[in-house]
């Protein structure tokens, strides 16, 4: 950890230290036989020397445990009871997760852990049934996901798939979203100048080496003069896509326009773009409105998944972590799958995942 957060380490330390007393002196009380300096054989055979590892002040393990990764632990719990037991301590998994999610790229409706995981107080996980962070973290983590079918990189596996989707009609996303040119780096403008990547609605036909796409993303967005004015000026600009209702209790309704609601019940699925730079101000309350307003079940079939793209202008900007804004769009309440993937405008890196999740649970993944 770094020096700045010295305090919340020691105050780890201390806890974790403290559970994994508590389960070696609950477990000798039980007749577990944990190893240790005292313990003995059953009658009748000669006493055992616990391993040199074993034989380590608690201080010591917990200092090797912290340097683990997740598989390593996973591998060293496998070895014996002792190790099996120590290494599913809540306390350290909670560590291990707090300190991962910033750098797990996905979440979806499946994997969303409660929010009530981050502000649980160290006592309280030693009080009671604690939650199993471990199955919590395994469940999150990108690192026991499903890896791509193909063993080609990301971009080789998702073009040559859409290059083989031939169906009857073609898959259709409405795509809308603060993040669509809000950002610095507008992601609107390098996806129309990177037709190899994904064809757009509203641009020239395009083709792939050949083969026609047969994946079209509608854009839905105000108008960029707008836009501009509103991001100079750092206010939020008024969205045309939307009728505005003030409710009695004072807060705002949203109905899209008549327009917006007949390519809403055309559309396969959803693409919400969010703005995930971490420096900014957001207006999530608004971005929840507009979101329910356009996955309204009144406007075309219900269970349409819905692909959230976390997005910030380049690498060097520090976003958001996905696990972060699906809650704070409060993406637990939809009743159709949703992932939410984080993208780069300036490079696009990401974004293929995304579609690909998109296209899979749309049911055009095996398309012939």
């Amino acid at each position: 950890m770094a020096a700045g957060n010295s305090g919340d380490w020691h105050r780890f330390e201390s806890a974790l230290r403290g559970s994994l007393r508590f389960l070696r002196d609950s477990l000798r009380q039980r007749g577990g036989g944990l190893p240790g300096r005292d313990d003995r054989v059953e009658a009748g055979q000669r006493e055992q020397e616990p391993s040199a590892l074993q034989a380590l002040p608690i201080e010591v393990k917990l200092y090797i445990l912290t340097f683990l990764t997740p598989k390593d632990l996973c591998h060293l719990g496998s070895t014996s009871r002792y190790w099996q037991l120590t290494v599913q301590d809540p306390l350290l998994w909670r560590y291990l997760f707090i300190q991962d999610l910033p750098s797990w790229r996905s979440i979806d409706w499946q994997s969303l852990p409660d929010a009530d995981l981050f502000n649980r107080p160290f006592s309280a996980l030693q009080e009671g049934t604690p939650a199993d962070y471990m199955t919590t973290y395994k469940k999150c983590s990108s690192g026991w996901k499903r890896p791509l079918k193909s063993g080609q990189s990301t971009y080789r596996a998702m073009t040559s798939l859409l290059h083989l989707l031939v169906t009857q009609t073609e898959p259709r996303f409405a795509m809308f979203g603060p993040g669509l040119e809000d950002l610095d780096e507008s992601l609107v403008h390098k996806m129309m100048t990177s037709p190899e990547v994904l064809p757009l609605a509203g641009i020239p036909h395009r083709q792939i080496h050949g083969n026609t796409t047969s994946v079209v993303v509608v854009l839905l967005r105000g108008r960029g003069k707008e836009r501009h004015t509103a991001r100079e000026e750092s206010v939020n600009p008024i969205n045309k896509m939307f009728h505005e209702i003030n409710n009695i209790d004072g807060t705002m309704q949203y109905n899209p326009i008549e327009h917006v609601k007949n390519l809403c019940q055309l559309a396969d699925g959803f693409i919400y773009v969010a703005d995930a730079e971490a420096h900014k101000g957001h207006s999530r309350e608004i971005e929840v409105a507009r979101m329910a307003a356009m996955l309204n079940p009144a406007l075309g079939p219900p269970g349409r998944p819905v692909l959230i793209l976390s997005c910030i202008s380049s690498a060097e900007i520090k976003r958001i972590p996905c696990i972060y804004t699906a809650h704070q769009l409060q993406l637990n309440s939809l009743c159709q799958p949703w992932m939410v993937q984080d993208i780069e405008a300036a490079t696009l890196d990401g974004l293929l995942d995304g579609i690909e999740w998109l296209l899979g649970v749309a049911g055009y993944d095996n398309a012939q």
